[in-house]
């Protein structure tokens, strides 16, 4: 097999090729091979090291690989004399984020087998990127969940366009951390979210391109 993107880091994303109907397994569990040979595998924000890459050719002995996971410096702001409100919201609104949370877990564990994962990317809009993948505010000495996207401050309104085809899994117009949310399917388990939208212009089981 080969990697034709990605490296071996926190928060990164990899696209592996290897010979079609081979097995892939990535930390015991077991991926998808498109019919190209084509895999796809996300590392975490905070990953550990090593991760375990098994793959086996049709008929030929598995391939056990052990890869270390290069560690990245995260941007993390301590914030104090937060109203508490802020940083445990009341109970009613922990229900309703519960209630969601599990509506974006569901759309999250698809795993098609459609290939469009394997597009190179394209940006859903331009502009000033005013957050970052990895931040993490900690209020009041409570962390709080990382930053797991990148801000691009543009006017409300501004079009933004799909980076690669795929499904959409989820639209929903009001959801409390991240208002007007849509993800995008691209097979096998990638998906792409948009949020903080102001207009949604498509519906779960729309296909996209890309564009």
């Amino acid at each position: 097999y080969r990697l034709r993107a990605g490296a071996w880091e926190q928060g990164s994303l990899l696209i592996g090729e290897t010979t079609p109907g081979s097995m892939v397994t990535f930390d015991g569990r077991k991926l998808a091979v498109s019919p190209e040979g084509l895999f796809v595998i996300g590392l975490d924000r905070d990953a550990k090291s090593p991760v375990q890459l098994v793959v086996a050719a049709p008929g030929g002995k598995p391939i056990s690989e052990s890869h270390k996971v290069a560690k990245r410096k995260w941007d993390v702001q301590p914030l104090t004399g937060i109203a508490p409100k802020y940083v445990d919201p009341p109970q009613d609104v922990q229900d309703r984020i519960a209630a969601e949370q599990t509506m974006i877990a569901a759309a999250r564990s698809r795993d098609t087998a459609i290939s469009d994962f394997a597009t190179p990317f394209v940006w859903p809009a331009t502009g000033r990127i005013s957050g970052i993948f990895g931040s993490q505010r900690v209020l009041n000495g409570k962390p709080k969940s990382p930053h797991y996207g990148v801000d691009v401050a543009v006017p409300t309104g501004t079009p933004i366009v799909a980076p690669a085809g795929g499904v959409i899994s989820l639209a929903e117009p009001d959801l409390y951390f991240t208002g007007g949310t849509v993800f995008i399917d691209h097979g096998h388990g990638l998906q792409s979210v948009m949020v903080h939208l102001s207009r949604l212009d498509v519906k779960v089981g729309e296909r996209v391109e890309q564009g």
